[in-house]
């Protein structure tokens, strides 16, 4: 398909320059790493009339800790082999886990964390992960910044809390001891969408389990009941560990049952609702065991 239009592409140095461009054009396009927006202009889903690329601005990359909160401050444009650099995958391991699944060496050197965030697809890899770590979105816009957790960020399949003039500046994550897991189903072994995927965070802080559910909703779901019963089967005096009799009362498959029921699956040209529904509960099953084992 021919794309007839010209399009006008700005490369600002700064954030400031970058907010202050958006504010002036709101209906830019972002560019980062382009693996969603090349592959829509490209099939002629997209015309936009003006691009910005975020290639010059250092603010969004790379990744530090908050002296103050100890929290981990993930750029924007922190890229998914970044993710799996050895010294952020010690901290968030669950993260790098999802990222290693991202489609090929390629993309994952230009794919970005704010760029699957702002896509938004159900199927994102890295959006379960962050629901179950608690995380936040930093947005930045010229009105200033704004923070919203990540739950509350994704508002639907590809859609966002984001405005016309907001950028994702980065993702505050806290620090607590914790151990992680995320797990993955594909039509293939690699280089594949999600069928289901499912992050399980246990939280020795708090002595508590969050769970999270990408590729079974138009948003990556919580499932609560699951998490309590994990919470009441995990030996804390003992490291968060599973209690002796876990697997003897059928405690896990209980929770494996109870993350299905939390999905909302549909059948689509990858997987059956069906399958998805009872797959996502073994993922997490599998999960939960080898963070507690």
């Amino acid at each position: 398909m021919s794309y007839d239009c010209a399009v006008s592409v700005r490369v600002p140095d700064s954030l400031e320059e970058l907010v202050t461009g958006l504010a002036a054009d709101p209906g830019c396009e972002l560019l980062a790493g382009g693996t969603d927006l090349m592959v829509e202009i490209n099939f002629g889903r997209r015309r936009p009339a003006s691009i910005m690329s975020l290639s010059r601005v250092t603010e969004l990359k790379g990744w530090s800790e908050d002296a103050a909160t100890g929290e981990l401050v993930l750029g924007g444009a922190l890229t998914y082999t970044e993710m799996l650099q050895p010294d952020l995958a010690g901290r968030l391991p669950a993260l790098a886990q999802a990222a290693r699944t991202v489609g090929s060496p390629q993309i994952r050197n230009a794919g970005t964390l704010g760029g699957n965030l702002a896509t938004a697809s159900p199927a994102g890899d890295t959006l379960p992960v962050l629901v179950a770590l608690d995380a936040v979105v930093v947005v930045e816009s010229a009105d200033g910044r704004r923070e919203v957790p990540v739950g509350d960020f994704v508002t639907g399949a590809k859609r966002t809390a984001l405005r016309p003039h907001d950028v994702v500046h980065s993702v505050r994550v806290p620090t607590r001891r914790t151990r992680q897991e995320f797990l993955k189903v594909g039509t293939r072994n690699a280089m594949v969408i999600a069928v289901c995927s499912a992050a399980v965070v246990v939280d020795l802080d708090s002595c508590s389990v969050r769970v999270a559910l990408g590729s079974v909703g138009p948003v990556p779901l919580r499932a609560h009941e699951a998490e309590e019963l994990a919470g009441e089967v995990l030996d804390w005096d003992a490291g968060g560990v599973l209690a002796g009799d876990a697997h003897r009362d059928g405690a896990l498959e209980r929770f494996a049952g109870l993350v299905s029921a939390a999905s909302r699956p549909i059948d689509d040209h990858r997987s059956t609702a069906a399958y998805r529904r009872h797959a996502v509960g073994v993922c997490a099953r599998r999960a939960l065991e080898r963070v507690a084992a």
